[in-house]
């Protein structure tokens, strides 16, 4: 029954509490203090209370044995090796990612590729002299056929740059 006292009582103070910080109008500090006081309500009548002095008494038995029993500190000691041990081999692993680890990465195939595998998306302008060469195929179609893109929708001379030519030529016109 006590416990039932204790309980209402915290949990009316903590209300009181979250009541004052609402009407100094503080929302996110109230809505908290009220969120802590609903604990110790809810863990009576939810029955954790005996679970709590449970684990209070093993750890109070933990401690007294933390003192005077060697297996204890001998325990310590190996979880403090341990944790040791993942220290270092962590530092060790970020200290050779950063300094190159090449025995542990396979060595590269050759120099890379003076072009890029990929080529550059419909939005992104193609680096270097593409862009030249697009114009090039649009002047070209243009003085064959007198209007530009109709050998991209005939079929002929399809090298993938003739739909990008187009768009290119469109977007000179406007000016963007």
């Amino acid at each position: 029954m006590l416990t039932a006292a204790v309980s209402v009582a915290l949990t009316a103070a903590g209300v009181a509490v979250a009541g004052l910080r609402a009407y100094r109008r503080r929302f996110l500090s109230a809505t908290r203090w009220f969120a802590v006081a609903l604990v110790p309500l809810g863990l009576y009548l939810t029955g954790l209370f005996p679970v709590a002095r449970t684990i209070g008494d093993e750890l109070a038995d933990w401690a007294t044995k933390l003192v005077f029993d060697p297996r204890v500190w001998t325990g310590i000691a190996l979880l403090g090796v341990s944790a040791g041990l993942l220290a270092a081999t962590r530092w060790a692993g970020r200290r050779g990612a950063v300094a190159g680890g090449s025995e542990s990465r396979p060595a590269a195939a050759g120099p890379a590729p003076a072009k890029p595998a990929v080529a550059p998306a419909a939005g992104t302008p193609a680096a270097g002299p593409a862009p030249k060469r697009a114009e090039e195929a649009v002047r070209a179609e243009q003085g064959r056929a007198g209007k530009p893109g109709k050998a991209a929708k005939a079929g002929k001379g399809d090298s993938g740059l003739d739909e990008f030519a187009d768009i290119e030529e469109i977007l000179r016109r406007r000016g963007l």
